[in-house]
């Protein structure tokens, strides 16, 4: 379970309220659903598309041209999450809101027309995409089918668990301390290490001494 605290305004007065909220995530025991569609609604708020009898209405549209009985909707997403724009106050203006539908069945031929290569061509000449379905959504839910994103989710693999080593103690096993070792004599390394750079350094002062002192033109 998660505590959040939501807030929220009112689109006219904008007034504010809070309220505390316990969300409890419980995942799906098959996992994710391997194909996702998500559609722009155009037409909608984002608090239109919260209640049960709103998404219900949906996912019977989205069945219409999926042909699947086991679709489910996963996520609901304002628009101006996305980057849009506010929109004006004027009457029938709506932010717009993004609906994710997955399903484990493969998506319809309609819905793979719609997100075919040649719709995305035609979208960029401003029209609409190649496909026979746009009527199962009927007036209540305006689609933007330029919008259309289709997903393969591949299921993850489960990651291995960690892999013990030699350096584990086993079950039941008594730890036995490794053995000191014997105390090794340090003073040749540590004279070499201090002596060798003092000996270079005295030769190179002599070379410098004999050069400036002895090589010096006219003596």
């Amino acid at each position: 379970s998660l505590p959040l605290q939501v807030l929220a305004y009112d689109r006219d007065s904008y007034a504010t309220a809070a309220q505390r909220v316990i969300v409890t995530v419980v995942p799906s025991p098959a996992g994710a659903p391997p194909y996702q569609g998500e559609f722009f609604v155009a037409n909608r708020n984002v608090e239109e598309m919260l209640p049960a009898a709103a998404r219900e209405l949906f996912r019977q549209a989205v069945d219409g041209v999926w042909e699947q009985d086991d679709l489910s909707i996963i996520n609901i997403t304002s628009a101006l999450d996305r980057g849009g724009r506010v929109p004006l106050p004027i009457e029938g203006r709506k932010e717009g809101v993004y609906v994710k539908v997955g399903s484990r069945a493969a998506f319809s031929h309609c819905l793979a027309a719609a997100a075919s290569a040649q719709s995305r061509f035609r979208c960029s000449l401003g029209q609409q995409p190649v496909a026979a379905c746009y009527d199962t959504f009927g007036p209540q839910f305006s689609i933007d089918w330029c919008n259309l994103t289709l997903l393969e989710v591949s299921a993850t693999p489960t990651a291995p668990g960690p892999a013990w080593g030699p350096g584990v103690l086993e079950e039941g096993g008594d730890f036995v301390p490794p053995t000191a070792s014997l105390a090794g004599d340090f003073l040749a390394g540590y004279l070499l290490t201090i002596l060798l750079p003092l000996l270079v350094a005295a030769l190179l002062c002599l070379l410098l001494g004999h050069l400036m002192c002895c090589r010096r033109e006219g003596v």
